[in-house]
């Protein structure tokens, strides 16, 4: 009989690749996400979703009694920075909360959780680069806050309870499926600005930095912590610029414009804006413990991922319109 697999926000960008690898390995996998961000379409027609929102404990808990999942991914959260400012109660109420419902569904069964949370946006500006998982953390909006509470009761019901739980904090992901509407994801904002001819705005005046990684290899990271008692960076310790990654893409782009799409992408020019409330001015993880621990590394160079990402997102404009 097949192992079985929960994912949790498996309707997501990240998450909806997790589902893939995993049916790829054999895993039966039900998604759980209420749609609120993720989308249907995403999740493969192998995997069964659940609508189904995280911070209802009692519906959450039938789900896992039904299911008798082996491993447990948790993706899903409230991700907007902005939005955790604006409205602080419901970014805890799902980060925190649902975080540990989803601890105690998986608790009862003794299951393994990886936990995926944020890695600038939890360790602030002041800390140094690369930035280790050992650096306490300075989170400078609530979304990092909650992520970091959350990442507490991972760490305690990990150790009271002897499952292996682990944290894995993210770098600035990036990939096919990312959703070019919102303020996170700037490579599928860019990618859908430069498709459609018009020109972006750029925070903090193009100068913050970022660890940019790509989709694939946070994957690979996620499951090779399955089952792992730990904190790990998952990033490429890699510093680079938003205007680098807007330049690169535009040069992409202007080498092949995409049928349908803006005809001269080089021709954009970006305005520029100063940084949101709780965003970073820059941000490079250290990778080392993912790499001895897990023997984890990112494997897709940077441009390179910016070239095939920009390629997939293209042809999903291409469908919409």
């Amino acid at each position: 009989m097949a192992q079985r697999a929960i994912v949790t926000g498996g309707a997501g960008f990240i998450g909806s690749h997790v589902v893939d690898a995993l049916l790829r390995d054999g895993y039966e996998v039900t998604v759980v996400d209420d749609l609120s961000s993720g989308d249907a379409a995403r999740v493969a027609p192998d995997a069964e979703l659940r609508e189904l929102d995280i911070v209802e404990l009692d519906r959450l808990r039938a789900l896992f009694e039904e299911v008798k999942p082996e491993k447990v991914f948790h993706l899903a959260a409230q991700s907007s920075v902005v939005v955790s400012v604006e409205n602080p109660s419901l970014d805890c109420e799902v980060n925190v909360r649902g975080t540990l419902n989803v601890l105690e569904c998986a608790g009862s069964l003794g299951v393994p959780v990886v936990f995926t949370s944020t890695g600038g946006a939890l360790y602030g500006d002041d800390a140094p680069m690369p930035t280790p998982e050992q650096r306490i953390p300075a989170p400078l909006s609530p979304y990092g806050a909650s992520k970091w509470a959350a990442e507490a009761y991972v760490k305690t019901w990990s150790l009271s309870s002897g499952i292996p739980h682990a944290v894995c904090r993210l770098g600035n992901v990036y990939g096919p499926r990312q959703s070019p509407h919102g303020e996170a994801g700037v490579v599928a904002i860019f990618s859908n600005h430069l498709y459609t001819g018009k020109a972006p705005k750029l925070y903090g005046q193009g100068k913050p930095t970022r660890d940019y990684v790509y989709v694939g290899d946070v994957v690979s990271a996620l499951l090779a912590a399955s089952g792992n008692a730990g904190t790990y960076n998952v990033a490429t310790s890699v510093e680079t610029d938003v205007i680098t990654i807007w330049r690169e893409l535009q040069r992409i782009a202007q080498r092949a414009p995409a049928p349908g799409g803006f005809e001269n992408p080089g021709a954009l020019e970006p305005q520029l804006a100063d940084l949101r409330p709780g965003e970073l001015q820059h941000s490079r993880l250290d990778i080392a413990l993912a790499e001895k621990e897990l023997g984890w590394a990112p494997q897709m160079p940077i441009a390179k991922g910016l070239e095939v990402t920009y390629e997939q997102l293209v042809k999903g404009f291409q469908q919409e319109k």
